[in-house]
């Protein structure tokens, strides 16, 4: 039976893109008179903090100790994602770049059913990641794992060097990967790209067989040890660099909402790992936990005591 304090003692270190996501909610009644484009009676604002911090907040939801190592801008947006922290158990360590704006995605929803997203970002200074770079390396004696939440927003420049660091100092690193160059990855211990990211590196996947081959092409040219591919209706599949491969169908659940789902899979994934989990209980796990989420609207954590409640009777088999 997989216990509630399993991930208790674990302190991992999240770094990457953090963002503000906004979700205003409304309702339609008719078409705009200038263009044919609804018109939405906003009666509902949300702020969640999203990105490397919503990793944050799924690793802490789990029962781990977590630290989030990241920039905002000096603005409303990241004086708003500095709130929604701070009524976290989260080890917070945001700095604020004068020179950017913190990224911020801007759902607009009307009947719980996503219209229009606007999103806005500037990417932070060199000047400003150099501090992080430090930062990084002074915490990094103190961590299990360390999970690298890449949005593609600039928030990485360093990040060859935070690998080498990590590497050097036995720590895991944990990638979710962006575009269609995986070798700013070289070195690390896992990726968890969903089927999407695998193909715009490796091409069209075709069957388990033809994904596989693909995967052990892109494990042994970046000396990476595993990878986690989130494969949709088809569930998830675990490729090791030694050859060991495990498929775990997907969870029948009602998809609401994808968004962040990439973020509870890689945190949930983590854990797993420095759990000493075998590799179908780590994709029943992670499976679980994405599961959850999507489930929900917008950006959500799915809790231990939710997952352990969805994979009830399922553990030992």
């Amino acid at each position: 039976m997989l216990q509630v304090d399993v991930f208790s003692g674990f302190h991992v270190l999240v770094v990457g893109d953090v963002m503000l996501d906004r979700y205003w909610f409304g309702s339609v009644d008719r078409i705009s008179p200038e263009a044919p484009v609804p018109v939405v009676r906003v009666n509902q604002l949300e702020e969640r903090a999203g990105g490397a911090a919503n990793v944050a907040n799924n690793a802490s939801a789990l029962g781990a100790d977590c630290t989030l190592l990241s920039v905002v801008g000096d603005d409303d947006a990241g004086a708003a994602l500095q709130r929604l922290l701070a009524d976290s158990t989260i080890d917070v360590k945001l700095a604020v770049d004068r020179d950017a704006s913190t990224t911020v995605k801007l759902r607009i929803l009307s009947q719980n059913q996503q219209l229009l997203r606007a999103d806005f970002e500037t990417p932070p200074s060199h000047e400003i990641l150099a501090g992080c770079l430090e930062d990084f390396s002074n915490f990094l004696p103190s961590v299990d794992a360390v999970i690298v939440s890449d949005y593609g927003k600039g928030g990485l420049y360093h990040l060859s060097e935070m690998i080498r660091i990590a590497r050097q100092q036995e720590k895991p690193v944990i990638v979710d990967p962006k575009g269609s160059d995986f070798s700013r990855y070289a070195g690390v211990t896992a990726l968890t790209p969903n089927l999407q990211e695998f193909e715009k590196v490796a091409g069209v996947v075709t069957n388990d067989t033809d994904l596989e081959k693909k995967a052990a092409v892109i494990l042994d040219e970046l000396n990476v040890e595993k990878l986690l591919v989130t494969r949709s209706d088809k569930g998830m599949s675990l490729i090791r660099r030694d050859g060991a491969v495990t498929h775990s169908p997907a969870r029948a659940r009602a998809v609401y909402d994808v968004s962040g789902a990439g973020d509870t899979v890689i945190s949930a994934f983590t854990m797993a790992i420095l759990a000493g989990f075998t590799d179908q209980q780590v994709l029943r796990f992670a499976n679980a936990a994405a599961g959850i989420v999507v489930a929900k609207l917008g950006t959500a954590a799915a809790s231990q005591a939710e997952i352990i409640s969805a994979l009830d009777g399922e553990w030992e088999k």
